[in-house]
């Protein structure tokens, strides 16, 4: 299917950039990031027109999160090791990943998640001392592995991606505590509380906080509601403004129902699972939110995903 006009205008902006932002020996650091600059205005204001150009999204991600370095034989000799101490956890939910999602499973077969999730945990466990925190496979990694095998081209790539993803952008959300998680979740009932009190207050009427109805939301960035093309948005988004944005994005899905949540007398119902992600009107509200908030909660909130508590 040939793209319209417009998504190639758009496509054709987005390469400029991106051809302008090359990291090279030649490149000073103020034009990458005056370049990340623009590149994060089109992506809130347009998308990524990844229908006209697939390339596009790959080249973006890696560029938002600053991988350059893509060593295969690291990466051969990380999986050239096999199975990792934890692989039967690995194993235990790679099998269920985005399992009604066709599309993934079309593209991204369970042994390249598994070897993924080795490489990393090898990875970790060679770093040692010299990387703190420290990391091991947890639940949900396996989910926020998903999208960077979808979108990249190759694996090495896929995994340069989320190690770098996992150990710069939400560190504390992988821990075995998952302690960033419990914070986002807590951190989503105090920003409720503020941007809609009638509905914080119905909700908690019912025995009702984040840590009940928002946990797989919180944990998998929303990479667990489909589809996955709309989990691709958000997470274009995400990469681009931060992922603590993501604790207002889930507040978003609440607003877009808010209506059917106040009037039924047994809420969960509803929340058990959300509807269809809609990436451009959950981002809309998402972004409304921040306006809302006080500045000391807006830099808790920027915090979590990667400060680590004692």
């Amino acid at each position: 299917m040939s793209s319209s006009p417009p998504l190639i205008a758009k496509a054709q902006q987005f390469n400029k950039i991106l051809n302008q932002s090359k990291y090279s020996g030649s490149r000073i650091p103020e034009d990458i990031e005056d370049g990340l600059k623009k590149l994060r205005r089109l992506i809130l204001v347009n998308g990524i027109p990844s229908e006209a150009d697939p390339s596009i999204r790959p080249r973006i991600w890696k560029l938002l999160l600053r991988v350059r370095d893509l060593s295969a034989d690291t990466y051969l000799r990380y999986v050239s090791r096999g199975p990792c101490p934890v692989r039967e956890k690995i194993r235990n939910d790679t099998f269920r990943t985005l399992a009604t999602d066709r599309l993934f499973k079309e593209k991204v077969r369970e042994d390249m998640l598994v070897r993924l999730l080795d490489a990393f945990v090898w990875r970790n466990h060679d770093l040692g001392e010299s990387l703190r925190p420290a990391f091991t496979y947890v639940q949900g990694m396996n989910v926020l592995a998903a999208p960077f095998l979808y979108t990249m081209p190759s694996e090495l790539e896929a995994f340069y991606c989320f190690a770098t993803f996992i150990e710069v952008t939400c560190p504390s959300y992988v821990q075995p505590t998952l302690e960033g998680v419990h914070r986002g979740l807590k951190l989503l009932d105090r920003c409720l509380k503020i941007v809609d009190p009638e509905l914080f207050s119905h909700l908690r009427s019912k025995n009702l906080s984040a840590e009940i109805y928002a946990f797989p939301s919180v944990l998998t960035l929303c990479a667990c509601t489909p589809p996955l093309q709309q989990v691709l948005q958000l997470w274009d988004f995400l990469l681009a403004f931060g992922v603590h944005l993501n604790v207002l994005c889930v507040i978003a899905q609440l607003l877009l129902i808010r209506d059917d949540v106040m009037a039924s007398k047994s809420p969960m119902k509803l929340l058990r699972t959300f509807p269809d992600l809609d990436a451009q009107a959950v981002i809309g509200i998402a972004v409304t939110l921040v306006r809302d908030l006080p500045q000391d909660l807006y830099n808790e909130l920027v915090k979590h995903p990667y400060e680590m508590r004692a």
